[in-house]
């Protein structure tokens, strides 16, 4: 986790400065921070791009638009560099969003360690349950933020 606190502060959106390293048999074999596409503006720079969600529960929650997410971008780094993460662990700072959840449990990813849970996490704990992945906490809390 000391790790993935390092990767994040090299995150370009101050909303969710956040990290990801993926490893196997105690191998850093990726990393990834949030950010903006190659060649994209970034949050610290232009601000950031915020969309609402409407969940099925009626519920709103607010979401930068304008970044990657460090789990996205660690496993894009690992796929341009021709590194298998089949049966590793991912390292993150809070739940993987569904999104994250889909491309990790595609991955075959077999273990997730956040340091804090995600506050719209619920569903990716479900999907990671249902796979058969090994979710672990750090702190039973969530993480908070401004403007969530």
């Amino acid at each position: 986790m000391e790790v993935v606190q390092a990767i994040s502060k090299r995150a370009t959106c101050d909303r969710g400065r956040s990290g990801c390293v993926i490893a196997r048999n105690h191998q850093v074999l990726v990393t990834g921070y949030v950010g903006s596409p190659v060649g994209f503006p970034h949050c610290d720079d232009v601000g950031h791009q915020m969309k609402k969600l409407l969940h099925e529960d009626g519920s709103v929650s607010n979401h930068c638009m304008r970044t990657v997410h460090a789990e996205q971008n660690a496993i894009c780094q690992a796929a341009k560099m021709g590194i298998s993460i089949d049966g590793a662990t991912l390292y993150c700072k809070m739940t993987p969003c569904r999104v994250c959840a889909m491309l990790i449990i595609n991955c075959g990813i077999k273990r997730v360690y956040c340091e804090r849970r995600y506050h719209a996490g619920k569903e990716s704990e479900e999907m990671f349950m249902q796979a058969g992945i090994e979710l672990v906490y750090k702190f039973n809390e969530t993480e908070q933020y401004e403007n969530q």
